[in-house]
């Protein structure tokens, strides 16, 4: 259900928001060919917890790390692992945290080194995308508005595949609350947007086909034609005139950049 937030809830809130992004921002410091994912969600669950933190991910409904890891092909949901990062890789790290009584929720796909400009301009497209879609979150707009902004971003100008079996979501003192905020639809339609809810906006789009599978492990999602796909995600505040977004990717981009130019021999 989706639950009334007063403004003080709100800021509140957008400290789980930000504990997100500076987690994000300490993975953009650290991501490089070479490295294994376990070792980066080994490194979250100890950055939250140190900083009055709880991972969100960690637990729910079984999810057994800190941080979702999905690379290339897998589009959320991965499992960090053993695996050796390389580069060409392209790496979405989801993060969520619990504080204070809220959730913060969001992602960033990260690029390793030198890929091919189909995929240069699928990140590209993707991440305006959930700026176009955050940008319909206001009173009076519908959660169609922002679906359709996304998907006549991403599939009507530029012909990906639009992820349809996950969605958007509210979020709040459950990481899940309503409205689900699909990347497809119509304008005009789904649920009403009131001011300061806050939602989970996370475009999930594919090189290729729009079309997916689920691995056995319960959780992993991948690409049906194995083609990459591209998610990124930001906690959006629901406001008159105006959507305010809570959480932050500007020092995530600052470390992402500092850490290609110190990492340059990789590139």
């Amino acid at each position: 259900m989706s639950l009334y937030k007063s403004n003080e809830d709100v800021e509140i809130q957008r400290k789980s928001c930000l504990m997100v992004s500076k987690t994000l921002t300490e993975i953009a410091k650290m991501i490089k060919p070479g490295i294994q994912t376990i070792k980066l969600d080994d490194f979250a669950f100890e950055f939250i917890k140190d900083n009055g933190g709880f991972p969100s991910f960690k637990g729910y409904h079984g999810f057994p790390y800190s941080l979702c890891i999905s690379v290339n092909e897998q589009v959320v949901h991965g499992f960090p692992s053993s695996y050796e990062l390389k580069e060409g890789d392209i790496v979405s790290v989801d993060c969520g945290v619990y504080m204070n009584g809220f959730h913060g929720d969001h992602a960033y796909t990260f690029i390793l080194g030198e890929v091919e400009q189909a995929v240069l301009d699928l990140v590209r497209v993707t991440k305006e995308a959930v700026y176009l879609g955050a940008e319909q979150a206001i009173v009076g707009n519908r959660a169609g508005d922002i679906a359709y902004a996304i998907e006549h971003h991403t599939n009507g100008k530029h012909g990906y595949g639009v992820v349809r079996e996950l969605v958007g979501h509210g979020v709040g003192k459950q990481m899940h609350e309503d409205p689900q905020v699909p990347n497809y639809g119509r304008r005009g339609t789904l649920k009403k947007l009131q001011e300061n809810m806050v939602l989970a906006i996370e475009p999930m789009i594919n090189l290729g086909t729009r079309q997916v599978d689920f691995w056995d492990d319960g959780w992993t999602v991948v690409t049906r034609d194995g083609k990459p796909s591209v998610h990124f995600e930001h906690d959006v505040c629901v406001r008159q005139g105006k959507a305010e977004i809570l959480s932050d990717y500007a020092p995530i981009e600052a470390a992402e950049k500092q850490n290609i130019n110190l990492n340059s021999s990789y590139y």
